[in-house]
């Protein structure tokens, strides 16, 4: 099987601050392409992608077709992610996939080879690599020149979207682009005991989508990354090593004014990073930061998530309350109910001695 085409190119870009490492991989035919950007520090990188004259006029985004942001630090998710990245660059609604690789100690080496895709793919979709010099979860919400649509998909490494479901929940946001619209639900609620708020999961209501799999307006990133009223909670994103997918959800709130849209999945999704795979039965994580405490990996893909860690949902409450504290109000609203596909019939009939739905 013949393997892409790799052309390394390397220039020093004086007045180009960002350290982003992007390898380019076009189908069918495939070259990749690596640009290495000379930094010193990732605020630099957060002031280019700040700077308007960086960014596509909004006038000229396609609003057809979506872009993929992947996020990935764990070497042993490669080669899932390197299939994940493939499914997605085969809808039709997909533009382009971006994956953000979030760990600064991966070697080149080990990326170009994991994600070496075969010239035999019949998809026309470009994917993308790109590193960040640090770990920041705040990088998944930057604002990229890359970036050519007004919708952008932003999921983790270990949910297995099959592509009808994700054409239909880029149906539902064009319907109403101002929401978030995702499949992983969680809420906010006021502990009148404590007297503060926390993080949880509630039967009826809803008030954020995860970043497991989450679609947004691509002006939102803008506004998450560079808006100054939001400084002081995106360091709080990076202090805590987490809650970057709560932060969305407060920004989205705080703009529109509209809580999220909860979709239901045409095919089943699979979540290869939920805790109750195998033998663990914790509670599922939100957002991943797969690296441990000296900087080594997990082997296994279900254990390299942070909710193993106690106090996992307390912490997510954390959060909620310093974003509260940082705007001086709650935004989130409710949201009930979930869009499904199609309503089928919901009655009984007796059928060859069973009850089963009478469309059946």
């Amino acid at each position: 099987m013949m393997r892409a085409n790799i052309t390394l190119l390397f220039f020093h870009h004086l007045r180009q601050t960002s350290s982003s490492f992007l390898f380019t991989i076009s189908k069918p035919h495939f070259f990749l392409f690596c640009f290495f950007f000379i930094s010193s520090s990732s605020s630099a990188s957060l002031r280019h992608a700040c700077d308007p004259k960086t960014l596509t006029n909004a006038t000229f985004l396609r609003s057809d077709q979506l872009t993929v942001l992947i996020s990935g630090s764990s070497t042993s998710r490669l080669p899932l992610l390197r299939s994940l990245a493939s499914s997605y660059a085969s809808s039709p609604s997909v533009a382009s996939v971006l994956i953000l690789w979030h760990n600064p100690h991966t070697p080149s080496q080990t990326l170009s080879k994991a994600l070496d895709l075969p010239s035999s793919s019949s998809a026309a979709t470009p994917i993308s690599l790109i590193r960040h010099p640090s770990s920041s979860l705040n990088a998944r919400f930057l604002p990229r020149r890359q970036i050519r649509t007004r919708a952008v998909a932003v999921c983790d490494d270990d949910i297995d979207l099959p592509p009808p479901s994700l054409e239909f929940a880029f149906k539902i946001w064009r319907s109403d682009p101002a929401r978030l619209v995702g499949f992983f639900a969680r809420s906010h609620d006021l502990d009148l005991d404590r007297r503060y708020w926390i993080y949880t999961v509630h039967p009826d209501r809803f008030s954020m989508v995860l970043t497991k799999f989450m679609i947004l307006g691509t002006r939102y990133l803008h506004r998450y990354s560079c808006a100054p009223e939001y400084r002081e909670m995106r360091a709080a994103v990076d202090r805590m090593r987490n809650c970057e997918d709560i932060l969305m959800n407060f920004v989205v709130a705080h703009e529109a004014g509209v809580g999220p849209t909860l979709v239901g999945a045409r095919r089943k999704v699979r979540d290869w990073g939920d805790l109750r795979n195998d033998d663990d039965d914790d509670d599922d994580d939100d957002d991943k930061n797969k690296k441990n405490s000296s900087g080594g990996e997990s082997e296994n893909v279900g254990s390299v998530g942070i909710s193993k860690r106690m106090g996992h949902m307390e912490r997510r409450g954390e959060c909620i309350r310093e974003f509260h504290r940082g705007l001086g109000r709650m935004p989130l609203r409710y949201s009930y109910g979930k869009v499904i596909v199609e309503v089928g019939e919901q009655g009984l009939c007796e059928k060859e001695g069973k009850l089963v739905l009478c469309d059946e």
